[in-house]
């Protein structure tokens, strides 16, 4: 069954090569899908670091501006991170996940808005 919840685009991760060190799986790069369809999660999926590796179908809902999101996109995004762990995420309290850049892109027009609501399912 899916779930629907709010996710935010905060750019913790720079490019895969200089990204920090993550809560799941430390500074391997293999961590990375080559897609860098990513994300960390937020508390109501993070189970005490049992969500690292999962994979959920993602996509973009709604937003508080019209057009954000893609329609008909969906993508499939890698557990990697706990938001927690970040040392400065103001903006992702309360989020589910926070997305990759290029996760968060594929689904949502970023040069709208940085918050979206987005329906997850676990694969």
């Amino acid at each position: 069954m899916p779930h629907s919840s709010d996710v935010d685009q905060t750019p913790k991760y720079s490019t895969v090569g200089t990204a920090a060190a993550t809560a799941c799986y430390g500074s391997d790069p293999s961590q990375f899908p080559l897609s860098n369809l990513f994300a960390s999660a937020g508390d109501g999926i993070w189970d005490n670091g049992a969500s690292c590796g999962r994979q959920y179908l993602v996509r973009c809902i709604s937003a508080s501006q019209p057009g954000t999101c893609v329609q008909g996109q969906t993508i499939q995004i890698r557990i990697i991170d706990y938001v927690g762990a970040a040392p400065s995420l103001p903006s992702s309290n309360g989020a589910t996940m926070v997305l990759s850049k290029t996760a968060f892109q594929t689904i949502a027009n970023a040069s709208i808005v940085a918050f979206i609501n987005i329906e997850f399912q676990q694969v």
